[in-house]
């Protein structure tokens, strides 16, 4: 209580100093867009008034917006760096102190650039704009949005900056971050929250392809995925979106639109099954994706007893350590052999998790950073025999034994060796036929990001 006094104290005199012009403000918003722009969108200077004139666009346009901001460019592999520079093993608490400062520069930046160009504009930490998260450090998951603060700029004719990627714990009340691209998840959560009719997602690609542009030069650019779809791609690869954020947007019926940063053309929509998207037109297989974060954690002889892998699994759940793929093969007597697939960053993690179980559970842990994991995913694939052997038969042209293979209703992935995972994702992209003339040379790309 004291605190907001004085805060509003201190608003009080500040608005005395800079009087605004007299508006009317209405009893309640709508019509709200909230748009994210991620970090290589809000990069330099040039980029945040870029950034900031879009928004202003918007907002002249007759929309009520809440911009979602990543930290610029590289400032959090930065702001990593520097904590290693003076922590070999950095306390994920001040990590989240240190790498939720990124996205509040970007915001805070913005906001001055869009007062610039004539308009009432409020920056917010995610702890301001009413974020509440669980206590996990580093890789927090959203509970709820309290975005009173959030309608009362709207209220007042503001155009509102949230920071992304952050929030609060109620429990500890320190402030916590949401992993690698929770910005997303950020701008979900918030327009969930606010009932807003789009919530649009600016990248340095315009939209969800069939495969990574920079692996498949004429990836093909996608009009419409489904949630689902959506679901499997983040899952097995594709960074346009995180899977979280994607998630939420399923559970909260919230519309998402990627769209480029560099120019007004429409992206992709991620939209429930059946919106926009026609059956009959629909692709038996719609994306090949790729991830070359992966590791494996082998577990040698484990005790084929009830509870054995209970008591594994708990301990890397206990760890926030996220499984994937889990492979057991067939028990010789007493003991099994378990393979599960990890983020290779999450290693560390995993062996501090699973070391006192050695002996008594297993009988060793061996690592294998060696991997990648190539996926097809396709709503198509549920009613259509045989896309299974096409893949596989594609992996073998390709001379591939399979370490591990999952599969979904609409997916199939498989683990290889990292060093061929670029050569059989366009392998697998020209069997399918999934080039079109919705296509995007990856120069084109750079040259709108102004890459070299």
């Amino acid at each position: 209580m004291l605190i907001d006094i004085v805060f509003q104290d201190r608003r009080s005199r500040l608005a005395a100093r800079h009087p605004q012009p007299e508006r009317s403000y209405p009893a309640c918003v709508s019509n709200i867009v909230v748009m994210k722009f991620g970090g290589t969108s809000v990069a330099d200077a040039d980029r945040i008034k870029r950034a900031a004139r879009r928004i202003v666009e918007r907002r002249e346009g007759g929309a009520n917006v809440v911009a979602v901001l990543s930290a610029r460019g590289k400032t959090t592999d930065e702001l990593i760096a520097m904590a290693q520079e003076v922590s070999a093993a950095p306390d994920p608490r001040e990590m989240d102190m240190l790498l939720s400062t990124g996205e509040r520069i970007s915001c805070a930046l913005c906001a001055m650039a869009i007062r610039d160009l004539g308009h009432r504009a409020i920056s917010l930490t995610g702890s301001q704009a009413g974020i509440v998260t669980d206590s996990w450090h580093t890789s927090a998951r959203i509970i709820e949005v309290r975005a009173d603060r959030v309608k009362e700029a709207l209220e007042e004719d503001h155009i509102v900056l949230v920071a992304g990627f952050q929030g609060v714990s109620t429990v500890t009340q320190d402030v916590t971050t949401l992993g690698r691209g929770g910005s997303d998840t950020t701008a979900v959560a918030v327009a969930a929250e606010l009932g807003a009719e789009v919530c649009e997602i600016y990248t340095d690609v315009p939209g969800v392809f069939s495969a990574d542009p920079r692996v498949v030069p004429d990836a093909r650019k996608l009009d419409a995925v489904t949630y689902e779809e959506m679901l499997e791609m983040s899952s097995s690869g594709a960074g346009v979106l995180q899977l979280r954020s994607v998630e939420y947007a399923r559970n909260h019926g919230v519309r998402i639109h990627c769209r480029s940063s560099f120019d007004d053309r429409p992206g992709t929509l991620v939209v429930s099954e059946g919106e926009n998207m026609d059956p009959a037109e629909r692709p038996i297989v719609s994306a090949v994706t790729h991830s070359t974060s992966e590791a494996i954690v082998k577990l040698v002889d484990v005790r084929h007893r009830p509870g054995m892998a209970a008591r594994i699994f708990t301990a890397l759940a206990e760890a926030g350590v996220e499984v994937d793929m889990i492979d057991q093969g067939p028990p010789t007597g007493e003991l099994a052999q378990i393979a599960i697939t990890i983020p290779r960053d999450r290693m560390r993690d995993a062996r501090a998790a699973l070391d006192p179980l050695t002996g008594e559970v297993f009988a060793e842990l061996v690592p294998d950073e060696n991997v990648g994991k190539v996926s097809i995913v396709g709503a198509g694939m549920r009613t259509y025999p045989g896309v299974a052997a096409k893949m596989f038969n594609v992996l073998a042209a390709e001379g591939l034994n399979l370490d591990m293979i999952t599969t979904s209703p609409i997916r199939i992935s498989s683990v290889i060796p990292r060093e061929r995972v670029e050569s059989v994702v366009r392998a697998l992209h020209a069997a399918f036929e999934l080039s079109g003339p919705d296509t995007i040379r990856v120069e084109e790309t750079f040259e709108r990001q102004g890459v070299e």
